[in-house]
């Protein structure tokens, strides 16, 4: 990367109303640094919630050990466990004590290859590495061990960085209801995405908890 799109985003640009820094996260470098190497995916596809006013949100009833993170100052990592298989990837946004996040649901891999292949054996083309939140964790190595940690840290081998990247054109961002969320929760249309590429994912309306398990895909296979 060249110029200004190699830094790491400033705390100030999580310090936003979530669906401002949802569609405005599409094209920025999310990178995954580790003993076996570095990382980097470009971001296609996020969804917002916006916590104790959102049905939706893991905040929505207050704060809990599970989703403290979430209350605590933006631009950091909450990481959560579901369906008891998978692990999802989410970014804090607001100030401290206002919780909300967004979900990173899809992403093309630009580098480091050789290291998510062997997680994402399923995926039968480069698209699908990381299609879908739990693919996405799964092709990263992301678990909770990386829950709390800065994403805006400027040092070139903190474990978790988000990058300036490359902003995606407004034209280009498109938004639709959000997957596999029930009730009122479910009619926001919440989810954004850049139209025509092929690392987002196909939208699925909820169903029950071991249908979406499934239809999840074997993200560790």
């Amino acid at each position: 990367m060249t110029d200004s799109a190699g830094e790491a985003l400033p705390r100030e640009f999580f310090d936003r109303p979530v669906l401002e820094v949802a569609p405005d996260l599409l094209g920025r470098t999310l990178v995954r640094t580790s003993p076996e190497g570095v990382i980097a995916l470009r971001l296609t596809e996020v969804e917002a919630y916006a916590g104790e006013q959102d049905p939706g949100s893991h905040a929505y009833r207050g704060r809990t050990a599970r989703n403290a993170v979430m209350f605590g100052p933006p631009g950091h990592a909450y990481v959560y466990f579901t369906y008891g298989m998978w692990y999802c990837l989410n970014l804090v946004c607001r100030e401290e004590g206002r919780a909300s996040g967004v979900l990173l649901r899809a992403g093309e891999v630009l580098s480091g290859h050789e290291q998510v292949r062997p997680r994402r054996t399923s995926a039968r083309r480069d698209a699908e590495l990381a299609r879908g939140p739990a693919r996405l964790a799964t092709a990263l190595d992301v678990d909770r061990a990386l829950n709390g940690t800065d994403v805006c840290d400027p040092a070139p081998r903190a474990e978790l960085r988000v990058l300036r990247g490359r902003p995606v054109p407004r034209s280009r961002v498109s938004s639709g209801p959000r997957t596999g969320v029930s009730g009122p929760g479910g009619v926001h249309p919440w989810r954004f995405w850049v139209e025509g590429d092929p690392t987002v994912s196909p939208y699925r309306p909820h169903r029950s908890r071991r249908r979406e398990a499934l239809d999840t895909g074997r993200a560790r296979s």
